[in-house]
């Protein structure tokens, strides 16, 4: 069927359409302009025979305003300029019979295309790919390409959707990396953000108003997804994301955000049923993937084969809270959620998934959060340590290495890589990087100055603190601090991929096998900080964890049965912060 929006290149020509019902008049501009026609419930349309990919084009409305095509499929001179026309059917994919991986086989790590090499390119990546497989990772998960204004930024401020951003290469480029990840049997997933458009580069309000609600997110005007155009919009996004670059799963971001519609079928409903009608249809595993703050149960089934309605799963934020509080004793923000009770907390997401599951969360309003969790499996809940929000949301972006004891992150990845949870890693941190992920972006003029603005109000502590050394977002030198440096790494973050390999050696070989209908077990954290937790796996046998979170050596018995650890094997007393675990009947 083919798309709404944009520009199609067909057997006569290229069809372009815009939909832009407070629009009086819509001209397309090539090489002169070609008055469009207007159609029923605002769409102007114009074929234009002859033409074919690699045009470039615009819109003029009501003779007074020249604007980019929103669902544009390239900007090769950023968001302001003219969009040029894609033929997505002529990229020659090597990867024919590739169909994906099955969900419980993810391990993902999460990466910044411009910063994930010196070159900041799709191209560049491909060089990093044998990497990440032999350390053991299945999925590589890109931070948003949508087209946002300016050279650098993080994405989450991307205007034209359809385009990826052309600071990164073309899009043959991102397709013939995906290409070659699927020829390693790497799946690749995308951020995409639907709850909000970036405050440069958008001109939507202008010609369809419709698009947003009088109600604001974080972010921006709230879009309005009661409007059936509107909820095409993204949900065609979303399967040209899926099918004309063949990603194989999408991350929603701040899902929280997006408008739900009373009495109808929600955007997020409906759009994982548009995807798991392309996955039938095409026979692949297609994976989506939710942020939300609400940590709402009911959204979520991994076991749900094609989509129809649900998520695989969601990262889960929990987790990360309850063990950033552990290793480096913060309490600012969200943390204080989590402080004095981080025991009671890693217990509940080991045993059940959310520790918010109703509860009342004082950083969330005095209100309750979330629902009911543990009768999902454990592989609904992406598990993570650090993320670009936790490290990019700091004053100074500085990971957990430069701020936490190296012997306790060491445990925690032996716990969060062995686990039946799906586990994920920023970039880098397999071999400990401690290169800063401060937030940057491109903007000029007055929101650049907004943007430093807000900047110097929320860490206001931080640059009494520490003065000239908080990064200024603006300044070209902050992305570059945040460039993984492949070459020079010590032999401590070389002994640190040396265990994350392992670890995920075993994963590979051990858990993943019996990850089909893993079921939550039970788990423990006592005073001391002897752990205890297990899971039924899928064979019938059960996974088994104990482990000493503390600096103290400890007493080797299990806190559950109150008989010594595995008959002793661990011998009288567990080491600080050494992890044991074994598969049995």
């Amino acid at each position: 069927m083919r798309p709404s929006f944009g520009a199609r290149p067909t057997r006569e020509g290229v069809s372009f359409r815009l939909w832009a019902p407070a629009a009086r008049r819509v001209d397309l501009k090539l090489d002169r302009p070609y008055a469009m026609q207007r159609r029923d419930d605002g769409w102007y349309v114009a074929d234009i025979p002859g033409l074919k990919a690699g045009a470039r084009y615009k819109f003029r409305i009501d003779d007074e305003l020249d604007v980019p095509d929103p669902a544009s499929a390239f900007q090769p001179d950023d968001v302001f300029g003219p969009g040029e026309v894609i033929d997505h059917a002529s990229f020659e994919w090597r990867a024919k019979n590739w169909r994906g991986r099955p969900w419980h086989e993810t391990v993902l790590l999460e990466a910044h295309v411009g910063t994930f090499t010196p070159q900041g390119s799709y191209r560049a990546m491909i060089e990093k790919l044998d990497h990440l497989v032999a350390t053991g990772i299945t999925a590589l998960e890109l931070m948003p390409l949508a087209d946002f204004a300016g050279k650098r930024g993080w994405g989450y401020d991307g205007v034209l959707w359809y385009a990826p951003d052309g600071a990164y290469g073309r899009p043959d480029d991102l397709k013939t990396l995906i290409d070659e990840a699927h020829l390693r049997g790497l799946m690749v997933f995308l951020d995409v953000v639907y709850n909000h458009f970036g405050p440069e580069g958008n001109y939507l309000g202008r010609y369809a108003p419709s698009f947003f609600t009088d109600a604001h997110t974080p972010w921006g005007s709230a879009i309005d997804y009661r409007v059936p155009q509107v909820r095409a919009f993204a949900i065609e996004n979303a399967l040209s994301w899926l099918s004309d670059y063949r990603f194989d799963g999408l991350r929603l971001d701040a899902a929280n955000h997006i408008m739900a519609i009373p009495g109808e079928q929600s955007l997020l409903h409906e759009l994982s049923v548009a995807a798991g009608q392309l996955a039938a249809a095409t026979g692949r595993h297609i994976h989506l993937v939710l942020e939300n703050g609400d940590n709402r149960a009911s959204l979520l089934d991994p076991a749900q084969e094609p989509p129809n309605g649900k998520y695989r799963g969601q990262w889960n934020d929990d987790y990360h809270h309850v063990w950033h509080v552990m290793l480096t004793g913060e309490s600012a923000g969200y943390y204080g959620d989590y402080q004095g009770t981080w025991r009671i907390d890693l217990a509940r997401a080991l045993a059940s998934g959310f520790v918010y599951q109703g509860e009342t969360s004082a950083f969330w309003g005095n209100k309750p959060r979330g629902e009911p969790s543990g009768a999902l499996p454990p592989t609904t809940f992406v598990n993570f340590l650090q993320n670009h929000d936790q490290i990019g949301n700091r004053a100074l972006g500085d990971r957990l290495e430069s701020i936490a004891s190296p012997r306790a992150i060491e445990a925690a990845l032996a716990i969060l890589l062995l686990a039946p949870q799906v586990p994920m890693l920023f970039m880098g941190e397999e071999w400990g990087s401690k290169a800063p992920f401060p937030f940057f972006c491109d903007f000029h003029g007055d929101l650049a100055t907004a943007v430093r603005k807000g900047r110097r109000e929320e860490y206001a502590w931080a640059y009494a603190k520490y003065g000239d050394e908080v990064p200024d977002p603006l300044d070209p030198a902050t992305p570059q601090s945040a460039v993984l440096d492949w070459e020079k790494r010590t032999p401590e973050e070389d002994a640190r991929l040396a265990l994350v390999r392992n670890l995920l050696a075993v994963r590979q070989r051990e858990i993943m096998p019996r990850l089909g209908s893993v079921a939550f077990g039970d788990a423990n954290v006592s005073d001391n900080g002897l752990l205890a937790a297990h899971w039924r796996m899928a064979d019938g046998t059960t996974l088994r964890l104990i482990a000493n979170l503390s600096d103290q050596d400890i007493a080797a018995t299990d806190t559950i049965t109150g008989a010594p650890i595995w008959g002793g094997d661990t011998g009288d007393r567990l080491l600080p912060w050494s992890v044991f675990w074994r598969i049995g009947g």
